[in-house]
């Protein structure tokens, strides 16, 4: 396929500190959006359950009956598939390349939601959502790994959260799209989304720190030179990456679990662990997969409308993460961000005790569901929605890096599969001023666990980031971990 663009067309991004401007090449810029746009598939699913199980309880619209039982398990199977594909994903990252098992996940994400369009009993819908949730749970680990691979130090930050504003636009497309069409056009509708996507995959390359791994040195060059223009000199930024592989293949290599367990390592995959628990516990796939739920909950006559206004403050919110992220660094926008939807949490749960328990009129406040919600979702934006996945492909050891991101992402979903399907238990036991105080406090913790295990990575390469933990060392596949050479800033 021939690309009829200028390889050597950059984009000038500033980068903080007394650092020079780091020129973004037009094609890690095209690298990184198309593997986002797999992300925007992602968010699309995520999203699906909350506008279509409304419709789909309308026997109009359906020939089956979806009852609140079997309405949890359809939002809920989700998450649970991609913990088994976060587990695949591992092996075929390393074993297939990481180009090729993004780009395998489009074709099952077409005919899984095809699968649900024409469904005509509840079963065909679960298994179009669990051969989604595999998919997702695939694409969420190895989106992260390909950008780490791919980017400069210097934008990373930056273009590393596009995975997660095109997520956002998928939620808010499925939304948006929720107040006019049923379940099935919207399942339709998302067959159409990973279209473009697939057009896109093969249009990049594989990264290099792939091919270095298997020894495919020419093809290491091509990719390289593409990603950082044809008139820049890679011939250094190539010949280290070799070197590092090459040592690191001199030396006995542990077992995958005990590499994992080593004490240098166990740290920073235990801080990944710990930054997906507090961002699945802070309640957000509930709020996402049951947003219209809560809003009828809190008698809003409004609640499709309400949804769609969370959405777009969703979309911006991870823009705005984008534009700061390299300014402010990690560890203040987790800040930021726990304070805010820990507070936002308690005030939620504040309005249904005086609504649900004190039986007092809340008809006066009744604008304050909404403007928690709200701030709760720019919060989440800002820190803990895009953050952990980002600094689970920065600060996860090269050697290491797909078990243990496999093994990260396959907890993120067991986390998530948990929080959804015992969402609506917990509200019956706990009530939801009790669901969503809990929610905040779990979050309160989360601030204390930034503040004393999370390291900053803002402005520094993985070889910096790596060597805080380990010290020096000696990696296989060590592309992930270069360095710019100065004629690539």
């Amino acid at each position: 396929m021939k690309i009829l663009m200028r390889a050597d067309t950059h984009v000038n991004i500033h980068v903080p500190g007394n650092q020079p401007i780091a020129k973004c090449t037009f094609t890690q810029v095209l690298a990184a959006l198309s593997v986002s746009l797999g992300s925007m598939v992602v968010g699309y699913s995520s999203g699906y359950t909350s506008p279509a199980l409304v419709s789909m309880r309308d026997n109009a619209t359906s020939t089956f009956e979806v009852t609140d039982q079997m309405g949890s398990w359809i939002g809920s199977v989700m998450p649970l598939a991609a913990l088994v594909g976060g587990i695949a994903g591992g092996p075929s990252i390393e074993y297939l390349g990481r180009k090729n098992t993004i780009l395998g996940t489009a074709p099952p994400f077409i005919a899984a939601w095809l699968l649900i369009a024409l469904a005509t009993n509840v079963s065909m819908v679960l298994v179009g959502r669990i051969i989604c949730g595999f998919c997702v749970g695939i694409a969420s680990l190895s989106l992260p790994v390909y950008l780490g691979e791919t980017l400069q130090p210097e934008v990373r930050g930056t273009l590393g959260l596009l995975p997660t504003a095109l997520g956002n636009t998928g939620i808010l497309l499925v939304f948006v799209a929720g107040m006019y069409i049923n379940w099935r056009y919207l399942a339709l509708l998302g067959a159409c989304i990973p279209i473009p996507f697939m057009i896109l995959m093969f249009m990049i390359p594989e990264t290099p720190r792939w091919y270095i791994s298997k020894g495919r040195t020419k093809n290491a060059r091509k990719a390289l030179q593409w990603l950082r223009g044809q008139d820049t000199d890679i011939t250094e930024e190539l010949t280290e990456v070799e070197k590092l592989h090459v040592d690191s293949s001199r030396h006995v290599v542990q077992s995958v679990l005990m590499e994992l367990l080593n004490k240098n390592n166990l740290k920073p995959f235990m801080i990944s662990v710990g930054l997906m628990f507090f961002q699945q516990f802070s309640g957000i796939n509930a709020v996402v997969f049951y947003t219209v739920q809560i809003f009828e909950d809190a008698g809003s006559d409004i609640a499709n409308l309400s949804a769609i206004i969370i959405g777009v403050v969703n979309f911006l919110s991870a823009f705005a993460a984008a534009i700061v992220i390299d300014k402010l660094g990690r560890k203040i926008l987790l800040y930021i961000s726990s304070v805010t939807m820990s507070l936002t949490l308690i005030m939620l749960g504040g309005f249904f005790y005086a609504k649900d328990v004190s039986q007092s009129d809340v008809s006066t406040i009744g604008w304050l569901p909404l403007v928690s919600l709200i701030l709760y979702m720019i919060g989440f934006s800002l820190g803990f929605g895009p953050i952990p996945w980002l600094m689970m492909g920065e600060i996860l050891p090269a050697k290491i890096r797909g078990t243990a991101a496999s093994v990260v992402t396959a907890f993120n979903w067991t986390c998530t599969f948990v929080v959804t399907k015992a969402y609506m238990d917990i509200v019956l036991h706990l009530g939801a001023y009790g669901t969503f105080w809990l929610f905040g406090a779990i979050v309160l913790i989360g601030l204390f666990f930034v503040i004393f295990c999370v390291p900053e990575t803002r402005g520094r390469s993985l070889e910096e980031i790596e060597k805080r933990f380990t010290g020096p060392v000696r990696r296989m596949s060590a592309l992930v971990n270069m360095k710019p050479t100065p004629m690539s800033l």
